[in-house]
């Protein structure tokens, strides 16, 4: 493929802008609204948005979209900026907020009240509505629309002053009620509202609305290349407008993509917030959601984050992603980066009864074969372990290589050994598995030459750490889901996953020991698992799976 053909859209228009001296560098940012927490969708804005700065040598901006004080808090700019920053993106010492624009935006309102471009209106934000019109029929004019320029400077300013309740007034931007888009049938500009800002307290008692605070920020910070999402291309035209009535000299130029959705998950804040007042879900780091601090929470990388977006792509079109794509790109991640370690998920007592009695041996085991840098580890062997319940069978099928009576199979990194029996309680339940092992073959090779076809992990019970594993799926019940079409029932209600979450007491071998908050591992076997930086300790270690090993995506082919 050749480089050409292998730029999406955006970079097109970048490449073309810069070739014919529109502009002559690139300045792209990311401006969140610091009402909730970023999730998935914003990776995707995040990456996009950086991403084109520093493919062409240009500037990448953090900016607070903070002109909406009744849903702010500054709890949501700091997860922001954790989540931003530990995507990779940085954004040096060009860190802005909206609210610090707040002076310049006041002073373009009143420009615009100048050149006769806006006015001072009465009406209610249910009657602005209904003069707004429909689709098929033009607006009606606002009976306040004539207002002399001097009557509306004055009663603006009084705004400003505090002389007016919440809703009592607006300013609305003078364009065409018959316009067409009805975004361009004079939208309100500026309301009323008594609230302290997390930024600038209690200033101002007037604040922009989005439409005419977004492209100002966008023009005051020298942004080249306002990319956003496709809601907003019915949307550009007031965009323009407002940068080109208010005589900047190098306006910005919106372009929308597709956002990125996946398939089965909750991105909505309300139901996120649902979930954690119902104690559904333990905040909104919760590892069944998507939030990036969620997924950072579970175990996964800004790499597969990065690796899950490029393989998204840039598009006009709108695409649904699974879930499995996502999971994909971490399995690619870790693969080579997480130690192999032997862990017990679901335990049962092996007891080699020929083996010496209180003797604890070192042996050697590779800690991932298909990286040599992370090298070898001792692992303590000795005559009691733990190994997977689902890895011994009194009564085998057919092709069951594991474990049961009669069978040889290898001990990972130790012996041949064979099972002789078991013990039961009184229920049934297998409690403990007895086996004979071969001495001569330490290391888990016979010198016979004999083969074995099965080969199980283990841990030495006597130097195993004890440990939690939470093992998480989907927090939506996907049969339901795809059957019903929906995420919601009629009723609006989440159908929920009851085994999204089944948390289990395991067995670790001691190279775990000094595992702390984020690191990785492979369980063998099992999956890829990451300490939970909240509730693990060292006395009571606790691991969030993060994916398993088996995946039934397919990559996609190149053409």
């Amino acid at each position: 493929m050749s480089e050409i053909e292998s730029k999406n859209f955006i970079e097109t228009i970048i490449e073309k802008d810069l070739a014919e001296g529109y502009y002559d560098t690139v300045h792209t940012r990311f401006p969140p609204e610091p009402n909730g927490y970023l999730h998935i969708g914003h990776a995707k804005a995040i990456l996009v948005n950086y991403g084109l700065a520093q493919k062409y040598g240009g500037k990448f901006n953090m900016r607070f979209d903070d002109t909406n004080p009744t849903k702010e808090d500054i709890e949501f700019v700091e997860s922001i900026k954790a989540d931003v920053a530990w995507l990779g993106a940085d954004w040096e010492d060009r860190l802005f907020y909206a609210s610090n624009y707040f002076g310049e935006m006041y002073e373009g309102a009143v420009k615009l009240i100048k050149k006769g471009k806006a006015y001072i209106s009465n009406l209610t934000a249910e009657q602005i509505r209904e003069y707004r019109g429909s689709f098929t029929e033009p607006g009606k004019e606002d009976p306040n629309r004539d207002r002399s320029i001097e009557e509306n400077l004055s009663m603006f300013e009084d705004m400003k002053n505090g002389k007016y309740a919440d809703g009592e007034l607006v300013l609305r931007a003078k364009i065409d009620m018959a316009s067409p888009n009805i975004n361009m049938r004079d939208p309100v500009i500026y309301r009323v509202a008594h609230m302290t800002h997390h930024n600038t307290g209690d200033q101002w008692c007037i604040y922009p609305m989005y439409d005419f605070a977004h492209p100002i920020e966008d023009a005051i910070e020298g942004i080249t290349h306002s990319i956003c999402t496709l809601e907003f291309e019915d949307h550009r035209p007031l965009y323009d407008w407002v940068v080109r009535e208010l005589e900047y000299p190098h306006p910005p130029k919106q372009i929308e993509q597709a956002k990125m959705y996946l398939k089965n998950v909750v991105t909505g804040k309300r139901y996120i917030k649902k979930l954690v007042l119902n104690g559904i879900v333990d905040g909104w780091d919760d590892p069944r959601l998507v939030s990036i601090s969620a997924l950072r929470r579970r175990g996964f990388t800004p790499e597969s984050i990065r690796a899950f977006v490029e393989m998204s792509g840039v598009s006009k079109a709108h695409s649904i992603a699974d879930y499995a794509a996502l999971e994909y790109c971490i399995r690619e991640d870790l693969k080579a980066k997480a130690p192999r370690y032997m862990a017990i998920v679901d335990p049962v007592k092996l007891v080699i009864d020929n083996y010496p009695e209180g003797q604890i041996e070192m042996l050697t085991g590779i800690n991932n074969p298909e990286n040599e840098a992370l090298g070898t580890r001792e692992i303590p062997f000795g005559k009691e372990l733990y190994i997977e319940r689902e890895d011994f069978m009194e009564e085998p099928p057919k092709k069951y290589f594991r474990m049961f009576p009669g069978n040889e199979v290898r001990l990972m990194n130790a012996y041949f050994v064979t099972c002789t029996g078991c013990e039961k309680d009184e229920n049934g339940n297998v409690t403990v598995i007895h086996a004979t092992y071969d001495p001569a073959s330490k290391g888990g090779n016979s010198p016979d030459g004999r083969k074995v076809k099965g080969t199980i992990h283990w841990v030495a019970a006597q130097t195993a750490i004890k440990a939690e594993v939470r093992l998480y799926e989907n927090l939506i019940d996907e049969t339901v889901a795809d059957e019903k079409g929906s995420i919601y029932d009629e009723n609006g209600e989440l159908y929920l996953n009851p085994n999204s979450l089944v948390v289990k007491e395991c067995y670790l071998e001691p190279a775990f020991a000094d595992a702390k908050a984020y690191d990785r591992f492979q369980f063998v076997r099992q999956g890829f698992f990451c300490v939970d930086y909240k509730d693990s300790t060292p006395e009571h270690p606790v691991f969030n799976r993060i994916v398993s090993l088996k995946s039934s995506f397919v990559l996609p082919k190149k053409d």
